[in-house]
């Protein structure tokens, strides 16, 4: 008995002498000198880490006895390691980390790709990102102007008279790509007509864009990539006033006022950001035939973030903004849009909301989140040639083309992430959702019989697999389920990617399907003037869905030591689409053309997209990015009733690209240089107009559009601790810009290309304080 109890008391001194055998590391983090918070500490290898304070200070306890690699991490700075010795004569040591900023984006925290967060090395598909500094020193006023410097991307400007945008990504058009706010996709159709330009730059953290088929996670569209715009949360109490005055060309105008607060409290754990932007452009033409190419622009936006963290593991976010925009385009005169000779006249009234709850549990190993989003848009519009016969006047006169729109988009549900630490060897993350969206869609305009009523509704589930097989290897699976309204069967999209990394490298795989329901889309839902008419899409009665596969290889390498960084990425991509959507001219009515959306046999896009970085000390830093592609019907599509039929997509150049170069060469002074290339495509013009009579399709010229600005910071070393930063330059350099619009009330207002806008001269003033 005495043995046993002996041999018990031995056993229990033995595991309490191991168990005390742990240490304590205790420090501070600083950014250019100052204390930190929110910066992740954790040992490698381990579940054990921590945050910094609002001193910027953390402790780390119950490490056990040995040597360990304890890390500190941050988005937008450099991860930095130190090896750590913990035993009986250093069980409680004292680590602190000075982090810099990334000086080139080779590994942010992400989420578009997988919906988790992810480091862009170790996401097995690849996001890029462009942020709001970027946009800053590219002078963009809005998202339309900022993507066009992303690889892949390309951004148009469609009607000579509205001047509506889309986004072509991959070689295929806007209504192939899903754009999401704060990752949900309340981005309509109705508002993808003129949404890229009415969201202001500086509502916008950043931008993710992730290239190739995103239907597994996102549903209906999301085809050629999804662009996932983030909005400026609050992170530290500052404020930021700027004012931008630009000419465009030596004839027009346009001011751009913009303004951001925020606020954070002591305890960090609640915070409130506002925006406020006012623009006011008038119109401009370009062939003086006094009828405008770009419209008259007249909006304003304010908006307001909030996040409330109850607890350490909870996080309450809230999004509302009102967007208000008019615009008009055609004769330049200042009569009534229905007396003019030929216009657009819109009035937007836009409002955004969102909120999303977050509560992490198991010891941050499971995540349950909960959402919800909604956009509203109502819109006056008219749309109209003034006609030439008195009988017609009078018509016209008594009942003019004006219409109205309604558009209200919901969408909510939720998702459960959880982290095996040990499955198969490895880890994985499991993904588990579900979310409904709907949207409603009521646009009239009674002159033209013209009239849609269309209601969607989406419910999907998604479930995903993020399996680390190995720290070098990675296997990305998934698939979602789709029940919609405008298809008979249900829809099941797969995804798998693969992620093998070496050293500095990534090697990637992947392949995913999607779809398009058989429904109008933003260019559905644009009347366009041609030959004295307007032009209009109607759906076939037997339209169905479209399906998609995708296929994608990449390669991307980065090398980086104390001065420099260097990379490249090299991706090819192939889409396949069955029962295709074109549009094909089926003639004319009293009105004008008409244009019928149909099922065709099929499609294929293939190409190869080439990106450079480069960063020299954080003083000199350059991203390119160049696609090489094909996208062609299977079989040929009738644009115009008397020309041949072609496979070529319309307005689809086969190479196009961008460089962007950033000089720093102190804190003082910043200098851009930027440059844009389009190269030749295929665009459909319809005679009428006063300077071209004929039908036809013709091939464009190619366009380089190099951009400047330089700016210069003053420290004023005031208690508020404000900067005046002063700035100017010139967009369009050479004022590569088409010359061969139509001429007068009849033109065919699709028959616009290039670059966005002419030369444009611009100087302003920012004034900000933290």
């Amino acid at each position: 008995m005495l043995r046993n109890i002996t041999l018990f008391c031995f056993i229990s001194f033995t595991f309490s002498y191991l168990y005390a055998q742990k240490g304590t590391v205790i420090g501070s983090v600083y950014i250019q000198g100052k204390p930190t918070e929110f910066v992740t500490i954790h040992i490698n290898g381990t579940n054990m880490g921590t945050s910094t304070d609002i001193n910027g200070s953390y402790t780390l306890d119950n490490i056990p006895y040995g040597i360990h690699t304890l890390k500190a991490d941050m988005v937008g700075m450099e991860s930095k390691e130190q090896e750590i010795h913990i035993n009986a004569s250093q069980s409680k040591i004292k680590v602190d980390f000075e982090l810099e900023e990334i000086a080139i984006s080779v590994n942010e925290v992400v989420v578009t790709g997988t919906k988790t967060f992810k480091r862009k090395t170790d996401s097995p598909v690849i996001v890029n990102i462009l942020d709001s500094k970027t946009l800053e020193n590219l002078q963009v006023c809005n998202l339309s102007e900022g993507l066009k410097f992303q690889p892949g991307l390309r951004v148009e400007t469609d009607c000579q008279t509205c001047g509506y945008t889309q986004l072509r990504m991959n070689g295929l058009a806007g209504g192939y790509s899903q754009i999401l706010i704060n990752g949900r996709p309340i981005f309509s159709p109705l508002m993808s007509l003129y949404g890229m330009e009415q969201l202001p730059i500086n509502m916008i953290d950043r931008i993710e864009v992730l290239r190739g088929g995103g239907s597994t996670l996102y549903g209906s569209s999301a085809i050629a990539g999804t662009v996932n715009v983030i909005t400026k949360i609050p992170k530290k109490s500052h404020y930021e006033l700027s004012s931008t005055f630009h000419n465009i060309n030596g004839k027009t105008n346009d001011l751009v006022l913009n303004g951001n607060t925020t606020w954070v409290n002591d305890a960090k754990n609640a915070g409130v950001s506002f925006f406020m932007n006012h623009r006011d452009r008038a119109y401009y033409d370009h062939n003086g035939d006094n009828f405008s190419e770009l419209p008259q622009l007249k909006s304003t936006s304010i908006g307001t973030n909030v996040f409330l963290k109850p607890t350490a593991n909870q996080k309450l976010e809230l999004s509302l903004s009102k967007l208000n925009e008019y615009r008009y385009g055609g004769e330049m005169t200042d009569k009534p849009a229905y007396l003019t000779l030929q216009s657009e006249e819109r009035n937007h009234d836009i409002w955004l909301g969102s909120a999303d709850y977050q509560i992490n549990f198991n010891d941050d190993k499971s995540a349950f989140i909960t959402y919800g989003a909604w956009q509203n848009t109502k819109r006056t519009h008219y749309t109209g040639v003034f006609p030439d016969e008195v009988s017609d006047i009078q018509t016209h006169i008594a009942n003019p083309p004006y219409g109205t729109s309604d558009n209200l988009t919901l969408q909510g549900g939720f998702q459960l992430n959880h982290k095996l630490t040990n499955f198969l060897g490895g880890s994985n993350v499991l993904t588990l959702g579900t979310e409904y969206i709907s949207d409603k869609i009521l646009d009239n305009i009674p002159a033209y019989r013209y009239h849609i009523d269309q209601l969607s509704r989406d419910w999907g589930t998604f479930l995903q697999s993020d399996w680390e097989i190995l720290p070098s290897l990675n296997f990305l699976s998934g698939v979602r389920m789709d029940r919609h309204n405008l298809i008979n069967d249900l829809l099941f999209s797969p995804r798998l990617a693969l992620l093998y990394k070496h050293k500095t490298t990534q090697f990637r795989l992947g392949y995913g399907t999607g779809f398009r329901a058989p429904q109008a889309f933003d260019t559905d839902l644009h009347i366009a003037f041609a030959g004295g008419g307007v032009s209009r899409v109607q759906l076939d009665d037997n339209l169905t869905h479209e399906r998609s596969q995708s296929l994608s290889a990449s390669i991307n390498y980065d090398k980086t030591t104390d001065k420099y960084i260097v990379g490249f990425t090299l991706e090819s991509f192939y889409t396949r689409l069955d029962d295709a959507f074109v549009l094909e001219n089926i003639g004319n009515d009293a009105f004008g053309e008409i244009f019928e959306k149909r099922n065709g046999s099929g499609a294929t896009v293939q190409g190869i997209t080439l990106e450079l970085r480069g960063n020299y000390n954080k003083k000199v830093q350059l991203e390119t990015g160049y696609t090489l592609q094909n996208s062609a019907f299977a079989q040929p599509v009738t644009y115009i009733e008397e020309v041949a039929p072609i496979t070529q997509f319309v307005r689809t150049p086969n190479h196009y690209g961008f460089a962007n170069l950033n000089l720093n060469p102190n804190k003082k002074w910043a200098i851009n240089l930027n440059y844009v290339y389009t190269g030749t495509m295929k665009v459909v013009h319809f005679g009428g107009a006063d300077n071209f009579k004929e039908d036809v399709i013709i091939d464009s010229n190619p366009f380089s559009e190099i951009s400047g600005r330089v700016a210069y910071t003053i420290h004023l070393h005031n208690k508020y601790g404000s900067d005046i930063e002063v700035f100017g330059g010139v967009k369009n350099i050479f004022n590569a810009y088409q010359n061969d619009f139509d001429i007068g009330k009849n033109r065919d207002s699709n028959y616009v290309y290039g670059p966005g806008m002419p030369r444009t001269f611009f100087v302003g003033v920012k004034v900000k304080a933290e």
